[in-house]
């Protein structure tokens, strides 16, 4: 009997464990998941909704222009040509591909980058519809093949 006993004793330990659910803390910023389309944002979207994307992490394509208090990310080529600043942002660049790429090769071209967007900080002269700071990603756009 004491045999059946610790038995029976045994196989509900073993029941109650696999029901049990354990608390899970909550994940880190980075952790969490973007969804892909809430990441990868047209430059339309972030100048007609900036607020839902403040202090997020954004994926764009656009005309880059460097140069010396004008560095942006315009929606189009013709936007920079013609000095229509309020479709731009201004760009701050990390470290990493600062120290990494020479941002020359990609001047006046068509890029992908990757950064975190702050709809307060407007760039030189408070001129351009925010920035895009702590850019981690900066590649040519090839949309031609």
């Amino acid at each position: 009997m004491k045999y059946i006993i610790l038995i029976l004793l045994a196989f509900s330990l073993n029941a109650c464990s696999q029901n049990k659910t354990t608390a899970k803390e909550p994940k880190s910023e980075k952790e969490q998941a973007i969804p892909f389309h809430e990441f990868n944002i047209s430059l339309i979207r972030l100048i007609s909704t900036p607020e839902k994307y403040d202090g997020k992490q954004i994926q764009v394509i656009g005309y880059l222009n460097l140069e010396f208090e004008g560095n942006a990310i315009y929606l189009h080529k013709e936007d920079y040509s013609k000095g229509i600043s309020n479709n731009g942002f201004w760009v701050n660049f990390s470290k990493e591909i600062i120290e990494k790429k020479n941002l020359n090769d990609y001047n006046q071209k068509y890029v992908i980058i990757v950064g975190t967007f702050d709809m307060n900080s407007r760039g030189h002269m408070g001129m351009f519809g925010g920035t895009i700071k702590n850019i981690t990603r900066l590649d040519l756009w090839n949309f031609e093949n």
